[in-house]
C-alpha cells in the first residue's frame, strides 16, 4: 500500500514537463479548481462571516486554475516564459494592502496551482489537505486570538470631580486595564472630557460597566468606541 502511494508521488515528481494534451489539460484544470474550492471553503469556515469578501473567496477558487494554465502554456520554453512575463508586466494592479491572513491564502492558492501545473497532482492534494487541516485546527483552538479587546472610552465629568482616580474603583471591579490618554475641558470649562484606552475581556458586561460609570459622572455623556483606529488609541 505504501509502495503504491510512494510510486504515485514519485511518478508525479518525475513528470516535470508533462505533455500538453487535451485530457491532461482538462485534468489539470479540474484538479486545480477542486483544490481552489477546498482552500476557499477553509478560508470561509475559519474566518469571521462579516470579515471576508465573497469576491475574494471566488478569486481563490479560480486562482489555482489560472496559475496551472500559465504553467501548462509555459512548459520548458524559456522564450514563452519571457513573453508571458512581458505581457503580465503591462497589467497594473492597484489594491490596498490586505490582511496578512488573506495574503497567506493567496500564496497558498498559487502554490497549489503551481504544483498542479507541473503535474504533481499527488503532492498538490497532499499539501492542500495538510494546510487546510492545519487552518481548521488553529481556528478551533483560537490560536493567536486576544483574550481582551481594545476600546476607547470617553467620559464627561463635572469640574468638581477629581479625574485622576475618579473611575479607578470601577475599572478594578470589572477587571479592566486602562490608561488615561487625554483630558480636555468643555462647556467653557464647566466640564471635563476624559479619554481612556481600555482593554476589556469579551465576557465583560458592557451595559453594567457603563451604568457604573454613569453613577460616578452624574449621568453625563459617555462614549465607548468598539473599533478605534490606531491614531485614536
Amino acid at each position: 500500500m505504501l509502495e503504491s502511494i510512494e510510486s504515485l508521488f514519485s511518478s508525479a515528481a518525475a513528470a516535470t514537463t508533462p505533455a500538453l494534451t487535451l485530457s491532461h489539460a482538462l485534468t489539470t484544470i479540474l484538479v486545480s479548481i477542486l483544490l481552489g474550492g477546498a482552500i476557499s471553503f477553509t478560508y470561509m469556515k475559519t474566518s469571521n462571516r462579516n470579515a471576508y469578501s465573497p469576491n475574494f473567496t471566488l478569486t481563490m477558487m479560480l486562482l489555482p486554475a489560472i496559475v496551472a494554465i500559465i504553467i501548462l502554456l509555459i512548459g520548458s520554453n524559456i522564450a514563452r516564459a519571457f513573453s508571458l512575463a512581458g505581457a503580465f508586466s503591462i497589467i497594473r494592479f492597484r489594491s490596498a494592502p490586505g490582511d496578512p491572513k488573506d495574503i497567506a491564502y493567496v500564496l497558498f492558492t498559487m502554490a497549489a496551482g503551481l504544483a498542479v501545473g507541473v503535474g504533481s497532482f499527488g503532492y498538490a492534494v497532499l499539501f492542500t489537505v495538510l494546510l487546510c487541516a492545519l487552518m481548521f485546527l488553529l481556528s478551533f483552538f483560537k490560536f493567536g486570538e486576544r483574550k481582551t479587546t481594545q476600546r476607547l472610552l470617553k467620559v464627561t465629568i463635572p469640574e468638581d470631580l477629581g479625574y485622576e482616580e475618579a473611575f479607578a474603583e470601577v475599572f478594578r471591579t470589572f477587571g479592566i486595564a486602562y490608561e488615561l490618554r487625554k483630558v480636555r475641558t468643555t462647556e467653557l470649562g464647566s466640564l471635563y472630557e476624559l479619554v481612556y484606552a481600555v482593554a476589556m475581556d469579551q465576557a465583560t458586561n458592557q451595559k453594567e460597566f457603563l451604568d457604573a460609570i454613569r453613577c460616578r459622572n452624574g449621568n453625563l455623556d459617555i462614549t465607548l468606541t468598539m473599533t478605534p483606529t490606531a491614531n485614536e488609541i
